[in-house]
């Protein structure tokens, strides 16, 4: 679990991180890890914002909106697990959905 501090603030270890050459970064709410009482969604606009490398959220995941909000953060991912767990998320549902969203956003960068 987690049991310790690091000294780093989160943005600041993910820049860090970038720097040393990751490619992935898996950001996750522990305050909200678990609780599906939502995603940190401005949270999570603030890191994709802060570091060029593909960032997954997790942390506070509950349903399909939750899904689609942190899609629309510019989150590369999302990872769920007590939500899939109980039902209360589908997971093929929402890969079609997102699958959909992604379809939609390509057409339109299309049209420009």
């Amino acid at each position: 679990g987690w049991e310790g501090k690091s000294g780093y603030r989160a943005m600041e270890f993910a820049r860090k991180m970038e720097d040393a050459g990751v490619a992935t970064i898996i950001y996750t709410d522990i305050s909200r890890d678990g609780m599906m009482s939502g995603p940190n969604l401005d949270a999570m606009r603030a890191m994709v914002d802060a570091v060029g490398c593909a960032v997954i959220a997790s942390g506070g995941v509950a349903c399909l909106a939750d899904v689609i909000a942190l899609a629309e953060t510019g989150a590369a991912g999302v990872i769920s697990g007590k939500a899939l767990y109980e039902g209360r998320l589908n997971l093929a549902e929402a890969q079609a959905r997102l699958d959909e969203l992604a379809g939609m956003e390509e057409r339109c960068l299309q049209k420009e």
